[in-house]
């Protein structure tokens, strides 16, 4: 590799961040606790449609239900953690958990809805625990590449966890995928009660703290991290959906598993290059790329291998993205309320998708497939725009005030 290559991208960051205590069994402990929770959705419709025999639209609104109940949900449990520690809430989602998914193969579905909503009220919080500890674990100056890490750790969840139920839900039946769904989140949350892992880092006080108000830490920087993170999202969610409707018009919905494995991995290249490179990027700017990048996405055609390589450029860019946002509000949040506000983070998240799939499904109804791409890359780069006065103001008072910690350091 020439010199110059190996001076902007190399392994030594990862090599630090690995090799501080602690966040390599985190890691390791989280991708496997995210397979199960990433089934959720997939297991949920294919109960009500094949079990239950409910249409696709009843199966939506169960999903949906546990959705808002997840975004409700998040920055409650981080408020409690805050306040209480993590353990106790870990109990208490875990108890819950197992409660929801041994006992709802068996409900009927006018009570299956509601129970849903509270199940996801009570989601055990691996996404938004394991971003806090990081955060912890990891000094500011290196937190990049161990979010990249975390990043890349999502992706690869999201690739075994769905697949592996809709699998195991053909080879049996999706109620006895049910319970062996919620057998692994209950495993996953006793595991994460073991590891115990810090919320605060040894410099910051441990145990009852000067409560925080909001508004000391609600910034309108973190409120625009937020959106961002709604918006790529969004984005993301727009393109699943998206990605199907181009494959089914062109008749080869058969190779969607291969275009959104290809997706995925781009993704995973992209993380492990933002983890590597020796200069940061704005969560702003990698979101307007991941926006951009999105809108000609539909012009590649039907042709499965050229919507691969039309995907690539966005593909590359959503780990980073994500990341760049967790980071973000890591630094931005108090470490007394960091729980909190790594909630409303996941909240942002789980908003995003949820808007972004049936908002890309209404334009392809209306209009034709290629739209989905087009209209949720441009609600993202609306969002960039929006959210760009913002960035500016802080780089301007940063500028004034060189000790004001900043998102986006130069460059080393």
């Amino acid at each position: 590799m020439p010199p110059e290559v190996r001076t902007v991208v190399n392994l030594k960051p990862y090599r630090e961040a690995l090799a501080l205590p602690g966040l390599r069994s985190l890691l390791l402990v989280s991708v496997l606790a995210r397979i199960p929770l990433t089934a959720t959705g997939v297991v949920l419709t294919l109960h009500v449609v094949l079990d239950l025999g409910r249409k696709y639209g009843a199966a939506g609104l169960v999903g949906a239900a546990s959705t808002v109940g997840a975004a409700l949900g998040a920055p409650l449990l981080g408020r409690l953690v805050d306040r209480r520690g993590l353990r106790p809430v870990l109990a208490l989602t875990t108890i819950a958990e197992g409660v929801f998914w041994a006992s709802a193969p068996e409900l009927s579905y006018p009570v299956l809805l509601p129970t849903a909503f509270l199940a996801g009220l009570l989601t055990l919080p691996v996404f938004s625990v394991v971003r806090q500890s990081v955060a912890a674990l990891v000094p500011a100056d290196r937190r990049r590449p161990a979010y990249a890490l975390d990043s890349m750790s999502v992706e690869l969840s999201f690739m075994v966890g769905p697949a592996l139920a809709v699998a195991l839900a053909t080879a049996l039946s999706p109620r006895i995928t049910m319970w062996a769904v919620g057998a692994g989140i209950v495993a996953s949350g006793v595991g994460f009660w073991l590891l115990n892992p810090p919320i605060r880092s040894a410099d910051e006080p441990v145990g009852p703290a000067r409560k925080v108000p909001r508004r000391e830490w609600v910034t309108p920087r973190l409120l625009a991290v937020l959106a961002v993170s709604l918006a790529a999202t969004l984005v993301l969610g727009g393109t699943d959906v998206a990605v199907v409707a181009v494959l089914r018009a062109g008749g080869e919905l058969g190779w969607t598993g291969a275009v959104l494995t290809m997706w995925a991995a781009a993704s995973l290249v992209g993380g492990f290059a933002y983890g590597a490179v020796t200069r940061s990027f704005s969560p702003l700017v990698l979101m307007a790329a991941l926006s951009l990048t999105t809108i000609p996405v539909g012009l590649g055609g039907s042709h499965w291998w050229l919507l691969c390589l039309a995907l690539i450029p966005a593909g590359a860019l959503c780990a980073p993205t994500i990341a760049s946002t967790a980071d973000a509000v890591s630094r931005l949040a108090p470490a007394a309320v960091r729980g909190e506000a790594m909630g409303l983070h996941g909240s942002a998240v789980t908003v995003g998708i949820a808007l972004g799939a049936p908002l890309a499904g209404a334009v392809i109804d209306a209009w034709t497939p290629p739209w989905g791409f087009a209209v949720t890359g441009a609600i993202g780069a609306l969002v960039a725009l929006v959210v760009l006065p913002v960035e500016l103001r802080h780089r301007r008072e940063a500028a004034a005030e060189p000790a004001t910690p900043d998102l986006t350091p130069a460059p080393l």
